[in-house]
């Protein structure tokens, strides 16, 4: 399995290639900034000279502006380098199962569901829904948090049709429906990229989510 767009690195090489032309930039801004002031000390009025400090204050503005553009620079290949790193750790989840609130593909295997019911449910239901949104299941599960494994199976023991499925967990209290919420689901990651500056990961089956999404991960039954 592979990453995609890992490799928009930017090298030491081009790192230092933009170094040097921010260098070059602020050279040549520099030696204008002194040819403009030395204009501005020939041509300046005899009987109302400039004051010197004027020309110190002159001086420490450019001084700062340039400090700033150097400054920018270092930030900017800094974040790019934080970019690469973060898509770097992510090359280890590749293969791994991260657990999120997201459809998972179902392909005979069965999948590992993290229900999390209301606080006061004293009972809860599973509903299965199919890639278009039918429902084909309903399974009363305990009021827990503790995983619940979905065999994928109608009500004569055969495998449902290999596809994408949804789950939401119903929460009651007194018979009465209090809350109806996405169930987190485990699966396996096969690709993570970036988008945006944002990064995605492509799980089983086509979906994606954020990585921000993941809430957990362990590795691949």
């Amino acid at each position: 399995m592979q990453i995609g767009q890992v490799n928009q690195s930017v090298t030491p090489a081009s790192a230092l290639e933009q170094g040097v032309t921010s260098s070059s930039v602020i050279s040549s801004d520099f030696e204008t900034f002194l040819l403009m002031l030395t204009t501005q000390m020939e041509n300046q009025d005899p009987l109302n000279p400039i004051e010197s400090s004027d020309y110190a204050v002159q001086l420490a503005t450019f001084s700062s502006v340039e400090q700033q553009v150097l400054t920018n620079d270092l930030l900017s290949n800094l974040s790019e380098q934080m970019g690469l790193m973060g898509m770097a750790q992510l090359a280890g989840w590749v293969g791994m199962e991260a657990r999120a609130a997201a459809p998972a593909y179902f392909d005979g295997a069965p999948i590992t569901l993290s229900p999390n019911p209301a606080a006061i449910a004293q009972e809860a239901v599973l509903v299965v829904r199919d890639a278009s949104g039918n429902e084909v299941e309903r399974i009363e599960i305990e009021a827990s948090t503790g995983p619940v494994i979905w065999a994928g199976v109608d009500e004569d023991g055969n495998p449902r049709t290999e596809g994408l499925y949804s789950f939401e967990l119903e929460s009651y209290a007194h018979d009465d429906l209090i809350a109806t919420t996405q169930v987190d689901v485990y699966s396996r990651i096969s690709e993570a990229r970036n988008e945006g500056g944002q990064t995605i990961l492509i799980l089983e089956g086509g979906v994606e989510v954020p990585a921000s999404a993941v809430n957990a991960l362990r590795e691949a039954s």
